[in-house]
């Protein structure tokens, strides 16, 4: 069954059981048939928006909090789901990072979904190295406890992913580390009927040191 959204496609095809949505008018501009060339290395940017991450991992290099087993955090756009069933998802970490090699020895690793007002504190995670400052406290974040692992999520974020190493590949320039979700969680209301909730916007990034969120104005549900 095919779905026509008009304007874009008014008449479906002869042969087809084509359901035909009429969408409210809106302003569109047409692009144009030719189109720029750009730059390889520009397919990261036209590939944004990204969700901006917050992935924490246990850090047994560092002592200064007497433990010997503080949190580093390290700021991910390259990620995604992988699999529903086992729960998969994967994050592209550059060999040089000082957060790779902790996931290397750690075997695990947190996802933790940040709110815009903490783009500073992300920002900071991103343009800062864990070999030289403790994350933690320079941003004023607050560990959160484990559910079912041994790292530290920020308490801090909305939403959280404890996950385990279940594939480590070398793809190019970067590791894709695939971590199997062992835990879920989120702040009460965080998703609404199954979508994310128009008050507890997650931060995006879209280039350029640039951050922003979704403004929730515009939603088309098609059933």
């Amino acid at each position: 069954m095919y779905i026509i959204l008009q304007p874009f496609l008014t008449h479906p095809p002869a042969h087809s059981h084509a359901k035909t949505i009429n969408l409210p008018e809106v302003n569109i501009t047409f692009m144009p048939k030719v189109k720029e060339t750009l730059e390889l290395q520009k397919f990261v940017n036209v590939a944004f928006p990204a969700l901006a991450v917050l992935v924490t991992v246990k850090d047994a290099k560092r002592n200064t909090n007497g433990t010997g087993n503080e949190t580093n955090i390290i700021t991910i756009a390259w990620h995604t789901q992988i699999s529903r069933n086992p729960p998969l998802i994967g994050i592209s970490v550059a060999p040089q990072r000082y957060s790779h090699d902790l996931i290397v020895d750690a075997g695990e690793f947190v996802v933790n979904f940040m709110p815009l007002k903490l783009s500073e504190q992300v920002h900071y995670c991103g343009s800062h190295s864990g070999r030289d400052v403790a994350k933690f406290s320079e941003c004023g974040l607050t560990p959160l406890e484990p559910q079912v692992l041994s790292t530290h999520g920020i308490e801090e974020g909305l939403a959280h992913f404890e996950c385990r190493i279940f594939d480590t590949k070398t793809l190019g320039d970067h590791t894709w580390f695939v971590g199997e979700v062992v835990s879920v969680r989120a702040v009460p209301g965080f998703l609404q009927d199954g979508i994310l909730a128009k008050d507890k916007p997650p931060l995006f990034y879209i280039g350029k040191n640039t951050y922003s969120t979704l403004s929730m104005e515009q939603k088309l549900h098609l059933s």
